[in-house]
């Protein structure tokens, strides 16, 4: 199953445009969201649910783990993939991303064409509920 669209989010614009970037060489079909925060994320995440969520951990306003606690709470339905993207290389931010059921895979930047088949291996197992 191939993705169809993914919402990136991260306060850094330079991390956003390598995230794109990385995503339409990888496959130009795949819609890319964008947000730059949590906050802005949930907001998105009202009008669409996309296929995949790739989350920043530390940003302003709202960050990734306290996107997560407000996704969990306010969405019955969350996209089948959601992997968190970081500069963190602390395993206490890795075990309590990978809490969360819909939390599949936790990666370090830059989003790299490997992490992105990870993901699209995640979703066809999320589909055919492996």
């Amino acid at each position: 199953m191939k993705m169809h669209s993914i919402l990136t989010v991260d306060d850094d614009e330079n991390d956003l445009f390598i995230c794109t970037y990385t995503i339409r060489r990888f496959d130009p079909g795949i819609k890319v969201l964008k947000a730059m925060n949590g906050l802005e994320a949930l907001g998105v995440l009202k009008d669409t649910t996309p296929d995949a969520i790739i989350l920043d951990i530390n940003m302003p306003v709202m960050n990734g783990f306290e996107f997560l606690e407000h996704y969990t709470k306010e969405f019955e339905t969350h996209a089948p993939v959601v992997a968190m993207l970081t500069s963190s290389h602390h395993a206490a931010d890795r075990e309590k991303a990978l809490k969360y059921d819909f939390v599949k895979s936790y990666f370090e930047k830059p989003l790299t064409p490997e992490n992105l088949r990870v993901m699209t291996e995640l979703l066809e197992n999320e589909k055919h509920g492996a």
